[in-house]
């Protein structure tokens, strides 16, 4: 099942990311973090301390992420016809949660007990000329060409505010957590996302965090009233956590929330053939806004009307190697 956390700047939706990811790896589920903010803050959530994480981000190796990906689909002559959102088709190769694959030992790393994979950061040449939306075009062909299975997770720490719309990715996901604050920023980004959701049929539920009181729930339920799904309280742990001097066990209240959002999230159905429409719609959309100007080719050709991922298309192409332990 495919996570996404977002929210305002601030909210704690890097810390929550880490949290549920830790509370899943944990229990003995396969799970992978990844990183798609734009400030770069997952790791350091996860307990990665010292030098900077060995991990080289999916930003920076965009063209060899779609070489790979297109493999022998003949609706896909070269990685240079691919952007983005080209969904896969016959001759694409599928990829396992953690499989032994090219991709997958390139670009992740352990934080811990968590294997984790990186967006990376915007780099001197970026400045001023760059969109962040260009270095999520790695999560998005990776999630594209996913086949994840049940009690398998990917946990997904977004860029903040709603940003996410500006792309189709936000509709890769099974399941979107959306951490808000008891104050009226707070619950602002809430209002854009449930909007924007409701039109594409994406599952969006709230989670209170910093709550440190009756009056602070009694707000949030007014605010957001039933897409409110559980919250957490002022936590003493996970200040002690950022501040590097983690000890004891999380609060039972907010232990009780994490095993909330998972429970969420197995009560999900997994909608291959959905997914995949959305994925194509948001192909089509791209490719007449400026993919086809800018390639030069008629990029609609690239979907394969009678392919939908899932697990009745993996075969000889697809990566079936299963989880990886790293």
């Amino acid at each position: 099942m495919r996570i996404a956390f977002v929210g305002k700047g601030g909210s704690g939706k890097t810390t929550l990311s880490a949290l549920l990811t830790r509370h899943l790896a944990r229990s003995g589920a396969p799970v992978l973090a990844i990183d798609g903010d734009i400030n770069q803050h997952l790791a350091e959530a996860l307990g990665h301390t010292g030098a900077a994480l060995d991990a080289p981000p999916l930003g920076a190796h965009v063209r060899d992420i779609k070489e790979y990906l297109r493999g022998t689909n003949p609706r896909i002559p070269s990685a240079d016809a691919m952007i983005k959102t080209t969904p896969p088709g016959r001759g694409s190769r599928l990829l396992r949660l953690l499989g032994d694959d090219e991709l997958h030992t390139r670009h992740v790393r352990r934080v811990g007990d968590v294997p984790l994979m990186v967006t990376g950061e915007f780099d001197e040449s970026d400045l001023g000329v760059a969109c962040y939306h260009s270095k999520l075009s790695g999560v998005e062909l990776y999630l594209g060409h996913l086949v994840d299975g049940p009690g398998e997770y990917v946990v997904v720490d977004m860029t903040a505010g709603a940003d996410a719309f500006a792309s189709g990715l936000f509709t890769r996901f099974d399941m979107t957590f959306l951490v808000a604050e008891p104050t009226r920023k707070g619950v602002s980004v809430y209002r854009q996302y449930r909007d924007h959701a409701r039109e594409f049929g994406v599952r969006v539920a709230v989670v209170g965090n910093k709550v440190t009181g009756e009056d602070d729930l009694i707000f949030l339920k007014e605010e957001v009233g039933d897409d409110l799904l559980t919250h957490l309280v002022h936590s003493s742990w996970i200040r002690a956590a950022e501040q590097g001097r983690e000890q004891g066990e999380l609060e039972a209240h907010n232990v009780h929330a994490l095993n909330v959002l998972r429970e969420a999230v197995d009560a999900c159905d997994k909608d291959w053939p959905t997914t995949h429409r959305h994925a194509v719609d948001f192909h089509l959309r791209n490719a007449r806004a400026w993919a086809d100007d800018r390639t030069g080719a008629d990029l609609a050709t690239q979907v394969d009307p009678d392919f939908v991922p899932g697990p009745s298309a993996l075969g000889g192409r697809a990566d079936t190697h299963g989880p990886r332990r790293l």
